[in-house]
């Protein structure tokens, strides 16, 4: 397992009974979470000294209560990247710490590289990738995803980590449309990120299912990878999909045309600091050059 254990602004302070606590800078809020299904008998005083509590609805769905009074977003820093804080109505706040060591390994790659590095980040959300790749040197980072709120707030995060001097393209579009088009344009990356929804619509009504579609997606983005790929890397938060599925679709593809590569696969966590368990946030999959 990959753990983002390098957070000084978040951590994880508990998790159990299918709820975790969260330090977000300043702001302590506690959370659903459909892994952390073992058991707390005893919440301690920690659990309840909140500032802002997700409840699910029997409905479906959920609200907030807060207990004091936050601002409508705040800022936390991973290292030299700064991103906007904001909880929202689907219990996320706009950031998944645990993708911070997915961060470290692309800036890593990029860094050492040296030469330059077109970088795709498909289903981009809010940039966490997008502005690693970025900081760490990449001459291009093209950004894509279907919601034109999600692309506002990765420029946020853009300026917050001054970085608008930078060349990141940002496309409100279908990922797969935009990967077909690329194809028909004979443009190419040296390395492409996604992470896919289970579920979702493109921004004119297209239907993405992660089973259905996931396939399809990474047989296309194969004829835009570049004739020296530094990386392919998959994450994905999809119920019943094992890394072992991304790393077989990454070996029936990437590898086969780059067999000079290497796949490796497995799950990505956050360290939870009351007992030293790590909580298991999503799968990732990933080819990578052997440079």
């Amino acid at each position: 397992m990959r753990v983002s254990n390098e957070w000084k602004d978040y951590e994880c302070l508990d998790a159990g009974n299918g709820e975790k606590l969260e330090r977000w800078g300043e702001v302590i809020l506690r959370r659903p979470d459909p892994q952390a299904i073992w058991l707390v008998e005893d919440y301690d005083a920690s659990w309840k000294k909140l500032d802002g509590h997700y409840f699910r609805s029997s409905k479906g769905g959920g609200e907030w209560k807060f207990y004091k009074k936050l601002p409508d977003h705040w800022t936390i820093n991973y290292k030299e990247l700064t991103f906007k804080v904001s909880p929202t109505n689907f219990k996320h706040t706009g950031l998944f710490p645990e993708q911070a060591t997915n961060w470290d390994y692309m800036m890593d790659k990029i860094r050492k590289a040296n030469r330059p590095i077109k970088v795709l980040n498909l289903f981009a959300y809010t940039g966490g990738a997008t502005m690693a790749c970025s900081a760490a040197g990449a001459v291009e980072v093209v950004h894509v995803d279907a919601s034109k709120g999600m692309i506002g707030w990765a420029k946020e995060n853009m300026m917050l980590s001054h970085l608008e001097g930078h060349r990141i393209r940002f496309i409100v579009d279908d990922c797969l449309k935009f990967v077909e088009r690329e194809a028909r344009r004979g443009h190419t990356y040296d390395a492409i990120i996604m992470d896919p929804p289970s579920y979702g619509r493109g921004p004119n009504g297209e239907v993405w299912k992660f089973e259905d579609n996931i396939y399809k997606l990474i047989e296309a983005c194969t004829k835009i990878i570049s004739k020296e790929p530094l990386f392919f890397l998959i994450n994905s938060y999809t119920t019943g999909i094992s890394s072992t599925v991304l790393e077989n679709i990454l070996k029936t593809t990437l590898l086969r045309m780059y067999p000079h590569g290497k796949i490796a696969s497995g799950e990505v966590g956050l360290p939870i600091t009351k007992n030293n368990l790590v909580l298991p946030c999503g799968i990732y999959g990933r080819w990578e050059s052997n440079d």
